[in-house]
């Protein structure tokens, strides 16, 4: 679904996972770790490292049967990772796909894993199968289009494994506010592809404002970090960038990706400017020197919006230009 050496392409109607509104797919077979006798302390080093999912900014989706690209994905820039068990898989091979992810998982690799919406007859197998398995970040629910959808998933994975509810669809769109007060649920993420297939709806700024407006309000009202928007189908980082600052404007603090060069442009686009920084350090410093008081109506959400900048910069090592 993404650019190219021999297994990937942008062209929809030669790719069946597009066509489905697949998001995982298309990655470079010839890109794969191989098996090293280091490969645990490198695990230990990077998730040590890893930005944590409240604020993670690239989410790498991998179609879990891609297991030969399961290491690289995690020791990835990616802030998390993502195995996919739902759009990307035949139904003939789900539980096969569910094994791979399982088996290495259990061989001390860590991700999250995107499970079959409620509706479909994989997902009590995808739920009975992954509860208790130590590792295990969270899931993230496909087509996710009711509160009830959440908390019965959080429930059959025994109330502790945190849920992504995936949305999809014009109803789940519609439902975003129920969805992220639902209990279990982590962050909200856009499936903008099945939207758009669902809606009619263009792949233009304007278009997607309304949707993604809505899961970040949502997600205020919900107390949920804010929302992962979803991924950008092509190779052109120039194309990637600006969806990612249209999402950004918006409210979302995070991307579904679909390739291992994808992260680091994503990473940045989420992340405060050298000069955003700046800007903060400087309100600050005039701030406290005039004794920290509130002098006018435009001090406070100037604060508050020096507070994030300061507290992202921190998290994500941004220094000020």
């Amino acid at each position: 679904m993404t650019e190219t050496p021999a297994d990937r392409t942008t062209d929809h109607a030669e790719n069946p996972a597009a066509q489905s509104g697949s998001y995982s797919a298309g990655l470079p077979t010839s890109t794969a770790v191989e098996p090293e006798a280091d490969l645990a302390p490198r695990r230990a080093a990077r998730e040590k490292s890893r930005v944590a999912p409240d604020y993670a900014r690239a989410w790498l989706l991998l179609s879990a049967m891609r297991t030969e690209l399961f290491d690289k994905a995690q020791l990835s820039r990616a802030d998390q990772v993502i195995l996919d068990c739902e759009d990307a898989i035949d139904d003939s091979l789900k539980d096969e796909a569910r094994e791979n992810v399982i088996r290495w998982i259990k061989n001390g690799g860590s991700a999250w894993v995107r499970i079959n919406d409620r509706q479909a007859p994989s997902w009590a197998d995808d739920v009975a199968h992954l509860r208790g398995l130590k590792g295990l970040n969270g899931v993230m629910l496909a087509k996710t289009e009711s509160a009830d959808d959440v908390i019965d998933t959080a429930q059959r994975l025994g109330g502790d494994v945190p849920v992504i509810p995936l949305v999809e669809s014009a109803l789940g769109i519609e439902e975003a506010v129920n969805i992220a007060r639902a209990r279990g649920a982590f962050r909200l993420a856009f499936g903008s592809g099945d939207y758009r297939r669902d809606t009619g709806t263009a792949n233009e700024p304007m278009a997607m404002a309304y949707p993604r407006t809505r899961l970040v309000v949502a997600s205020r009202i919900g107390g949920l970090p804010g929302p992962v928007d979803g991924p950008t189908v092509g190779s052109s980082h120039a194309l990637l960038r600006e969806q990612s600052a249209d999402a950004v404007i918006l409210g979302m603090t995070g991307k579904l990706c679909l390739d291992f060069e994808q992260p680091a442009v994503i990473n940045e686009s989420f992340a405060p400017t050298p000069s955003d920084v700046a800007w903060a350090v400087d309100f600050f410093a005039e701030f406290e020197a005039a004794g920290s008081v509130i002098r006018d109506g435009s001090d406070k959400p100037r604060l508050a919006r020096a507070q994030v900048i300061r507290s992202r910069a921190e998290l994500f090592g941004i220094n000020p230009a």
